[in-house]
């Protein structure tokens, strides 16, 4: 159950949470029990954000840190923040639908059936668990489908704008940083809106230098982070998790070499705003070793001229001739396989990794020694018999490394691509905050959070 309930925590504070049943707490009234009204705390271009979408996050954030209570910034600091996602997504799922980003409702089936499978339960049970939990699952599913729906944004934002060449694999894979193995990190981001003025920037300097002192008066990172981070991952304590050197923006790596694991950096000024870094602990590089395997197989292809059941039974009469008569394996291919790809070769499907010829026959070829021949078994393709020659341990580290390095230069590029995407989102589109005790300071000038205040 806390599983399930972690996990919809992780989506409610950026998704739209159901309107029915709404309840206001407004902060003047917090410790006095909820009021039966509702209001519009804000205006995001044609659609709005109501008191009970806001109280419904918050709480949600402050459920998932019950056991940390210290951890989260005061109320007043904790719904700007939360209301400063809700409105993103609130832009984000306009653009889309602008665009004509569309999800099925068979999407959303298969996003449950992720949930319930990582949770190691059928889609039935995680829909009575989050109904236990007191939560909608008309909502869960509604944020789900927001997920998607910001995801597919997200990668037609970037499809067109990323690429990356052989070249810039080749420098990367030279480079100093990227041999210089890997580092966990955590960081604290106050942004800067497009078209700062000087005033902006020295607010948002002012809000990293306060970060820094509270950390070294004493404050978790994490909690600083939850209090002081503009970054989406700020309610997660700011953690980026494991990261190759090669990934950390150039201008940070130096910073990062001189600190010790648990060491916290100075405010570091990037193109977005004001860092401050901390790092959590190192690894080396390691060799990338792989298990390859060699196999023959014999396939019978059920069709027009022979039925699934005559498919099984002629597979299971040549799995005889080979294990009781001891009938060449190779002939018996090449006369009877209906594999294309390998029967004139005898069956032969050369040296492989576990995967590659779909998990069915990898999970078989793995149970087998060498030498073993497995009983037939069915597959979509028809029925299998399968022998496995050999196995072998390969150093596969220039393979995965330039794939690794493929993707990372394109998760970097992407990521820049969508961070400038929503950058001039915000700065562009119509936001106006309607409570005063939710504008923040920089509101007043559309300053970091891209949010137009009321006057």
């Amino acid at each position: 159950m806390k599983q399930i309930f972690a996990l919809f925590l992780l989506t409610i504070v950026t998704a739209m949470p159901s309107l029915a049943q709404a309840q206001l707490l407004s902060p003047q009234n917090a410790g006095s029990g909820p009021q039966p009204i509702d209001r519009i705390v804000a205006v995001v271009e044609d659609d709005v954000i109501l008191q009970s979408e806001l109280n419904d996050a918050v709480a949600a954030i402050q459920q998932q840190y019950a056991s940390q209570p210290g951890q989260l910034p005061p109320i007043d600091v904790l719904r700007r923040q939360v209301l400063d996602r809700l409105v993103l997504m609130k832009l984000q799922l306009q653009r889309a639908d602008d665009q004509g980003v569309r999800v099925s409702d068979a999407e959303v089936d298969q996003a449950v059936q992720n949930v319930a499978n990582q949770n190691k339960m059928t889609p039935d049970q995680l829909h009575a668990a989050v109904e236990q939990s007191g939560l909608s699952y008309t909502a869960f599913r509604q944020q789900l489908h927001d997920q998607l729906v910001v995801q597919k944004l997200h990668q037609s934002v970037v499809r067109d704008s990323v690429s990356v060449t052989n070249s810039e694999i080749d420098n990367l894979l030279n480079s100093p940083a990227y041999k210089a193995g890997e580092v966990h990190l955590a960081h604290i981001q106050v942004s800067i809106p497009s078209g700062a003025s000087a005033a902006d920037i020295q607010t948002a300097q002012s809000k990293a230098e306060q970060a820094l002192a509270a950390i070294k008066g004493g404050m978790n990172f994490k909690a600083a982070a939850i209090r002081f981070s503009d970054a989406p991952d700020a309610l997660d304590g700011g953690d980026l998790g494991w990261r190759r050197m090669d990934e950390v923006p150039p201008a940070f790596v130096d910073a990062i070499n001189s600190l010790k694991p648990g060491e916290v950096s100075g405010i570091l000024h990037g193109p977005t705003g004001f860092h401050i870094l901390q790092l959590i602990a190192t690894r080396a590089q390691s060799k990338q070793m792989v298990t390859e395997y060699h196999a023959r197989q014999i396939l019978i292809r059920p069709s027009e001229l022979i039925s699934e059941t005559q498919a099984e039974q002629k597979a299971q009469d040549l799995y005889n001739r080979i294990t009781k008569k001891h009938e060449d394996f190779s002939k018996l291919a090449k006369d009877n396989s209906s594999d294309d790809t390998t029967a004139n070769a005898g069956g032969d499907m050369g040296w492989f990794q576990q995967g590659d010829w779909g998990s069915l026959i990898g999970q078989k070829v793995a149970d087998l020694k060498d030498g073993e021949i497995s009983q037939p078994f069915k597959s979509e393709a028809g029925w299998h018999i399968l022998q496995r020659l050999g196995s072998r341990s390969t150093d596969m580290t220039t393979e995965v490394s330039r794939n690794e390095a493929r993707q990372s230069i394109g998760n970097r590029k992407a990521d820049q691509a969508y961070d400038d995407f929503l950058r001039d989102l915000r700065s562009s589109s119509y936001v106006k905050i309607l409570v005063p005790e939710l504008q923040d300071s920089s509101d007043s000038n559309n300053g970091g959070a891209g949010i137009k205040a009321s006057p």
